[in-house]
């Protein structure tokens, strides 16, 4: 791919052979679409949001904080989780998917240690709380932070 091949999306692009104000056959004449006088139908009309002088509502709604663009949104899940898989087997954010334990990953997965664990598991994940490591490590399973 390469920039000599980009095309806008399916039915985002409409006909530019469309020719407003000739004539009543065209189904656009007289007016051109803009109906009869008013602001709207002048040359330099406002701009959208204009609210013809009044405060706009943008302006007249507090605003409030701040959002941090860095900030992460991660999953969390519990140990308790865990216990569906097999003895034995690799946890990783695919299988958790497959599995149907989380839908939409995020910036991360992160174990908790909420509940018990019954079996020995490598567990892949980005992260994993204190309690959680223990855990699954007491049972002679494998923590590993991707």
């Amino acid at each position: 791919m390469d920039l000599s091949s980009l095309k806008p999306a399916e039915g985002a692009v409409q006909s530019d052979n469309f020719r407003r104000g000739r004539g009543h056959g065209s189904g656009n004449g007289k007016t051109a679409g803009k109906g009869h006088k008013g602001q709207k139908a002048r040359s330099g009309a406002p701009r959208p949001g204009f609210e013809g002088g009044q405060m706009p509502l943008y302006r007249r709604i507090p605003k409030r904080g701040f959002t941090c663009r860095n900030h992460k949104e991660i999953v969390a899940i519990n140990v308790s989780v865990l216990d569906r898989f097999e003895d034995g087997s690799e946890v990783t954010v695919a299988t958790l998917i497959e599995a149907g334990v989380i839908k939409n990953p995020k910036d991360g997965v992160k174990i908790l240690g909420n509940g018990e664990l019954t079996k020995k598991l490598t567990v892949k994940v980005n992260a994993f709380s204190k309690s959680a490591a223990e855990k699954i490590e007491a049972l002679g399973g494998k923590v590993e932070v991707i």
